[in-house]
């Protein structure tokens, strides 16, 4: 009889890939080539993941986990905060992740199990907020993702983050009028 997962040790086989996939990319990387990459072995993995795509789903979930944690630390201007997290989301060292999460993405628009667990939370675990703008907020998170696929399709960081900055001079100009409307 199998024993069951134990979460602390699950916990760490996951750190441990998603420092290695964003070192070393995933690409067409095998089970068994992760497992040996982070000092363990492909039944482990599939004990406590099942299979390479079930891995590859818990990689995206806790990297966007960790990435909406971080938004919320964030305060302040929009336009500043979408700024801050451009910076961090377009970090070199990420570039294999979000990758990662494209192809992941793409496979659950597809419909293909297990990725399609990953939607429809990749697009609503992003619009949850305090304001009563929701739409301004999914407007945010397609710009950043469609310059974030952009970037990692190009790799033009200075176009992308001109474009990114642009959009933030657009909210900056756009705020304000939207404050005096709300006063009327």
């Amino acid at each position: 009889m199998a024993r069951p997962p134990d979460r602390r040790r699950r916990q760490e086989l996951l750190d441990a890939v998603i420092a290695d996939c964003a070192a070393h990319g995933v690409g067409t990387r095998s089970l068994r080539e992760l497992a040996a990459s982070v000092g363990t072995s492909h039944r482990m993995l599939i004990h406590h993941f099942g299979s390479r795509e079930e891995l590859l789903v818990a990689v995206v979930e806790a990297v966007e986990a960790r990435q909406r944690a971080f938004a919320a630390e964030l305060a302040g201007d929009p336009a500043d905060v979408l700024t801050a997290m451009w910076r961090t989301l377009t970090d070199p060292r990420l570039r294999p992740l979000e990758r990662l999460f494209f192809e992941c993405y793409a496979r659950g628009a597809n419909g293909e199990a297990p990725f399609d667990r990953l939607l429809p939370d990749a697009v609503e675990s992003w619009l949850q907020g305090d304001d009563d703008d929701p739409a301004a907020r999914r407007l945010g998170l397609a710009v950043v993702r469609g310059l974030l696929l952009d970037l990692v399709g190009t790799g033009d960081e200075a176009g992308t983050s001109a474009a990114l900055s642009r959009f933030a001079d657009l909210l900056r100009r756009q705020r304000p009028r939207h404050r005096s409307l709300q006063k009327k």
